[in-house]
């Protein structure tokens, strides 16, 4: 052993002893130099955030170094978040290269320890240096582990070997310079990191960043809904109220319809490098203007430019004109097309015709011989009476507290307390299941579901459920092949009538809207054709009641199923396009 070896043993283990004195509370923790180190030495502390590392890693080879020098070290603790302040995803994320980290700085250490320094001017003045006075001392080495994006910095500081310097405020500051960690710096922790027991072979966070926060996109505040929910709720009673559907949400000229809320700018932030992290801004969304809307000067609310209907289009508001008559369609008003809503406080008079781009509200009847067409919804708050003649189109869901001797195609579902002899054809869902819930006679066509309690009657009398296929297609297409034959006996008697302009004319009129009937049956045909080839659609239709009476006949496609006897709780389902019964 050298004389410099001897003396630097010797200060270490007097220093080593001199604090062992001043404080006795330690005692029990002193190790002596002699003594190995016991098992409990290498226990590493438990927790989720603590880093475990192998009893062979370089750190505790480095560890075991500094404790022979130095006397009593506590072990190595790798915990990326001692305070618990930071977010778990970070920890998780920076354990394994804080790993691979360690592991490179404790290499790199031991190999300066060993005197194995890369670099051929630093193996000459290393060789030089150990034949004149033997390996030379190493100063505290601060090491710094940046996290991946740079917004924090932690620091493991190696300690000193062979009487090198100790690791100093000033010293601490100067290395973080040298590693441009410039930003965020935590003061109180580097200012008090020289004075701890555990200054070496443990972390310390030294800086945060400023992360940045990405703008707030923009949203949009309505005041009406865009989905009106057409649903009737049957109260105790099992009664329903069809005057509390709602279908039409009034709005005053200039009334606002939605107010937007603009988007935010991002709030950039910077890396413990002081170094700007750009940060998004928010994304604007445009108010959904819509006809008889118009935005405000500020452009952030939408108003109505018209008194009206406010209904949303899937893109837009807009705003439809009501039409609303206090009494009965009648004389005294004639037949009504409007290209909004229609709301009749009376009832629609036989022989007189309601059309309506949008929803037709009827507080009353719809006589026999009353036609109605509605583009959207269609609410009779107390009935339909039809002569079987007349027909009710409606491009959405109807809502009748009865309907007898009608003849109704819907697009989607009806919904009522009882039919009587009708015709329906629903490309959905029949439900006949408030009030009492009766289907009696006539013909009954539902693509997807009937529900009734009660179908058919004791007298057997011919009730027909039809499943599945496509009703309205299919009646659209029988309307008009049977326009179709009116046209063309029209022109068979206009061709027998002598030669005139008059004849001529009304000709010309009559082959031109047989075109157009053709061109219409030709796409209803394709349409159709179409369908027929979705398996699913094969398989779609079922029937719910309590109670089906004798006579109740069930059809799919060309298969039928007649009832001969009372059937309670009868279901019926097509599988493999045939009709089960359950």
């Amino acid at each position: 052993m050298s004389i410099r070896e001897k003396v630097a043993a010797f200060l270490f283990r007097s220093k080593a002893k001199e604090e062992a004195e001043a404080q006795p509370s330690q005692d029990q923790s002193h190790v002596p130099e002699s003594t190995s180190a016991p098992a409990a030495e290498h226990t590493r502390f438990a927790g989720a955030d603590v880093l475990e590392l192998a009893p062979e890693h370089p750190i505790h080879l480095l560890h075991d170094l500094r404790r022979k020098e130095s006397g009593y070290l506590p072990s190595p603790r790798l915990c990326l978040d001692e305070e618990g302040v930071l977010p778990a995803e970070v920890v998780k994320r920076e354990n394994q290269r804080l790993k691979n980290f360690v592991t490179s700085v404790c290499n790199t250490r031991l190999k300066e320890v060993n005197g194995k320094r890369a670099g051929k001017k630093n193996q000459k003045k290393k060789s030089e240096e150990e034949t004149e006075e033997g390996p030379p001392p190493l100063d505290a080495l601060p090491c710094f582990f940046l996290s991946a994006d740079k917004l924090y910095a932690w620091v493991l500081v190696l300690p000193p070997v062979r009487g090198g310097e100790e690791l100093t405020r000033d010293g601490l500051y100067t290395a973080m310079a040298q590693e441009d960690i410039t930003f965020g710096v935590e003061s109180w922790t580097v200012d008090r990191l020289s004075r701890e027991d555990r200054k070496y072979f443990t972390l310390h966070l030294v800086a945060k960043g400023k992360p940045a926060f990405d703008g707030q996109n923009g949203n949009i505040v309505e005041h009406f809904p865009r989905v009106v929910e057409r649903m009737l709720e049957v109260d105790e009673y099992n009664q329903v109220d069809y005057t509390a559907l709602n279908l039409i949400h009034n709005v005053k000229e200039g009334e606002e319809i939605c107010r937007l809320i603009r988007a935010t700018e991002g709030e950039p932030g910077r890396t413990v490098l002081d170094q700007e992290i750009p940060a998004k801004g928010g994304k604007e969304v445009p108010l959904p203007k819509g006809r008889n809307t118009e935005i405000t000067e500020d452009g952030v609310s939408l108003v109505a430019t018209i008194a009206g209907h406010v209904e949303f289009t899937g893109r837009s508001f807009q705003v439809k004109p009501v039409l609303d008559i206090a009494e009965d369609v009648d004389f005294s008003t004639g037949d009504i097309n409007f290209l909004g809503d229609v709301n009749i406080k009376g009832d629609v008079l036989s022989g007189f015709t309601v059309r309506a781009m949008g929803n037709v509200h009827v507080d009353g009847v719809l006589e026999a011989g009353s036609i109605v067409e509605a583009g959207g919804d269609l609410v009779v708050v107390k009935g339909i009476l039809g002569d079987g003649t007349a027909v009710i189109r409606c491009h959405r869901s109807v809502f009748s507290k009865y309907i007898e001797n009608a003849i109704i195609h819907v697009r989607e579902n009806l919904q009522t307390d009882c039919i009587m002899n009708g015709r329906i054809y629903c490309d959905q869902e029949v439900q006949v299941i408030s009030g009492r819930g009766t289907i009696m006679g006539g013909k009954i066509w539902a693509a997807k579901k009937v529900a009734a309690k009660t179908i058919g009657a004791l007298s057997e009398c011919r009730t027909s459920i039809i499943l599945g296929g496509n009703p309205w297609s299919y009646f659209e297409r029988e309307l008009l092949r049977r326009e179709m034959k009116e046209i063309e006996m029209e022109m068979e008697k206009l061709e027998c009538q002598p030669e005139s302009t008059a004849r001529a004319s009304l000709l010309k009129k009559a082959r031109a809207r047989l075109s157009v009937v053709e061109m219409k049956l030709k796409h209803l045909q394709s349409e159709l054709d179409e369908m027929k080839v979705n398996p699913y659609e094969m398989d779609m239709g079922r029937l719910e009641c309590s109670i089906a009476y004798a006579g109740t006949e069930i059809s799919h496609e060309n298969e039928i199923v007649r009832l001969r006897h009372e059937t309670r709780q009868c279901v019926a389902t097509i599988i493999n396009g045939e009709i089960v019964m359950m």
